[in-house]
């Protein structure tokens, strides 16, 4: 077990407030404006915090016996950071909301394809059915799967693919 260091960026890991990186982790990781839940918009993204949001996968995780280690940035290079810094420890799988970063950023694309595990691309709303400039994804394409419009139970559900695929 390897504890990293990304230079003071806020990491948090549900047991020891620590970055904790081995292969048995799952990484959920959020973009920018996702530290505003439950206060933005919260008919578009529901009433729920990201912390409140997390606390739930904490719960599955523990049903599931999987370690989760949570990150949320607003700036596309501390994002960017945090997967150069999971890559050379082979993570058990990554979820991910990009936010608006999804529409937009080829360089988190490219650090997301240094990953072998699996990706799952999440998003609370139905991105499809908003403005068009929201219906492409540039992180679609390489994600095992993509699970929109579900609300926080997108994360459960990306939860679930994962632990599926790492049980056999």
């Amino acid at each position: 077990m390897i504890t990293l260091s990304l230079a003071g960026l806020p990491v948090r890991e549900r047991i020891n407030k620590e970055c904790i990186v081995s292969s048995d982790v799952v990484h959920v990781i959020n973009g920018p404006n996702l530290n505003m839940l439950g206060k933005r918009e919260p008919e578009v993204y529901g009433s729920l915090s990201l912390e409140d949001i997390n606390q739930g996968l904490d719960v599955l995780a523990d049903e599931l016996g999987i370690k989760l280690s949570f990150f949320q940035s607003n700036h596309e290079g501390e994002l960017l950071d945090y997967i150069h810094g999971i890559f050379e420890q082979s993570p058990a799988g990554v979820i991910i909301n990009p936010g608006a970063f999804t529409h937009t950023s080829v360089a988190l694309r490219d650090a997301l394809l240094l990953l072998s595990c699996p990706i799952i691309e999440v998003h609370l709303s139905n991105i499809h059915k908003r403005e068009p400039f929201r219906h492409k994804s540039m992180i679609a394409d390489i994600a095992r799967g993509q699970l929109t419009g579900f609300g926080h139970f997108g994360y459960h559900m990306a939860l679930r693919s994962i632990h599926n695929s790492l049980a056999g």
